[in-house]
């Protein structure tokens, strides 16, 4: 257990989800939040870095529903999307894995994308998170700071 990044695991083939295996899922959904399409449909899917951008796009656009559009309330949801963006660069594509399906405890080395904005959401760099951010959200305050809340010592 412990391994729920993929619709593969044998406790959502049989169907029998006790709170452990629904803690997993949860944790792997932090790192690819369409983990749960893959499992209503039975495959792994490669989604593109649009794709995935429109994910981050519904979430600014919740945040900002959630928490208004003023200064506050954006950066209430930029703060959010950076934690989360901390967990999702630790995505790696189906089509550029060595073998599928990808094991939520190993780090992802370092990959060139199919595109730059691929490459850019694979990063392990604060800077690129924040880059990200200020394509949904505008630019960020002058003398913005972020760091992420587990304050890993591989994140600059």
């Amino acid at each position: 257990m412990g391994e729920s990044l993929h619709f593969t695991e044998p406790s959502f083939l049989c169907g029998e989800l006790d709170l452990a295996c629904l803690i997993c899922l949860f944790r792997g959904a932090l790192i690819k939040p369409w983990i749960f399409t893959e499992i209503k449909e039975g495959r792994h899917w490669d989604i593109s870095s649009n794709e995935r951008l429109d994910v981050l796009r519904d979430f600014s656009n919740f945040g900002l529903e959630h928490w208004g559009s003023d200064t506050r309330g954006v950066e209430k949801t930029r703060t959010f999307m950076l934690e989360w963006l901390s967990f999702m660069c630790r995505y790696i594509p189906v089509g550029l894995l060595e073998r599928v399906p990808q094991k939520i405890n190993e780090r992802p080395p370092y990959y060139l994308g199919r595109n730059y904005l691929e490459s850019l959401m694979a990063s392990q760099h604060v800077g690129d998170w924040v880059r990200i951010s200020e394509m949904l959200l505008g630019p960020v305050p002058k003398n913005f700071i972020f760091l992420p809340k587990h304050k890993a010592n591989a994140y600059k």
